[in-house]
């Protein structure tokens, strides 16, 4: 197989492609092609999304998934996915349906059948479901919010601006149909095959102060797969905004390295 010479980063919730900006620059002077394809609606700049959040309100997960196939689907050979919170969900997806050399899920929030519910993350999501109407609307964080959930380990000054070059509101349609997902018969957006032997190798990176999506449920959905095919689970210390935090250039350069020593490993054996 091809060695990979693109890379995809999927950005998650409450944040855009801009949340990439530091990793793009550093795999681009690697030498590498890097994508951050927006959600559909996405393309605009983050004081535009906050100023009309329109786009948000109407974006589904199978459009989500959809615009993604197209874009690692038109590459002339498969690329490394990245994907960090609900980015980390489309990434196993993708993978799930064939895409990509090798995947990267940072920080990850859980595919269908995972039902670890820490604290933290309750308290993290209670802006979102502690209200029924937020169904129907995006839900933004106040910086109070923001700092618990995504940028808890960062000094208020930094937090504070991380919130404002990076925060917008996310899809509450979206968030409380995942929330909902082990609920209901069917299968649901987030739905993989945990069996699938076909699919590329995967890497859960978590943070070890993640409030969010804590350690627990990446190992829980780690887990969750019982092919042959290789799936392995990597801690760092740090928040939910790992890729921001100040140790990213070496998350980044494990994530990296990672992916290329597995690309196209069919199975552990």
């Amino acid at each position: 197989m091809t060695t990979p010479d693109t890379i995809v980063l999927v950005h998650g919730f409450w944040v855009t492609p801009r949340s990439w900006e530091h990793w793009v620059e550093r795999y681009e002077r690697a030498g590498y092609r890097v994508l951050a394809p927006a959600y559909p609606g996405f393309e605009v700049e983050v004081e535009a999304l906050n100023a009309d959040p329109s786009p948000i309100e109407a974006v589904t997960v199978p459009q989500i998934v959809e615009h993604l196939e197209a874009v690692v689907g038109g590459l002339d050979s498969p690329p490394i996915l990245m994907g960090h919170s609900a980015g980390g969900v489309f990434v196993q997806v993708l993978l799930d349906h064939g895409f990509g050399a090798a995947g990267v899920a940072i920080n990850s929030a859980p595919t269908e059948g995972v039902k670890v519910v820490p604290l933290s993350q309750v308290r993290a999501t209670f802006p979102v479901l502690r209200n029924p109407a937020n169904r129907h609307r995006p839900v933004g964080f106040t910086f109070e919010q923001w700092q618990y959930a995504f940028t808890n380990t960062f000094p208020e000054d930094e937090g504070r601006a991380l919130y404002e070059r990076y925060h917008i509101p996310a899809s509450g349609p979206i968030f409380w149909g995942s929330a909902l997902a082990n609920i209901h018969p069917g299968k649901d957006d987030n739905h993989v095959d945990y069996d699938n032997q076909d699919r590329a190798p995967l890497l859960f990176i978590s943070g070890s102060e993640d409030h969010l999506m804590p350690p627990k449920i990446q190992r829980s959905n780690a887990k969750h797969y019982k092919g042959a095919t290789v799936t392995e689970v990597k801690d760092f210390e740090g928040p939910h905004l790992l890729p921001a935090w100040r140790n990213w250039e070496e998350v980044a350069d494990y994530a990296l390295d990672w992916a290329q020593r597995h690309a196209g490993q069919a199975s552990a054996a």
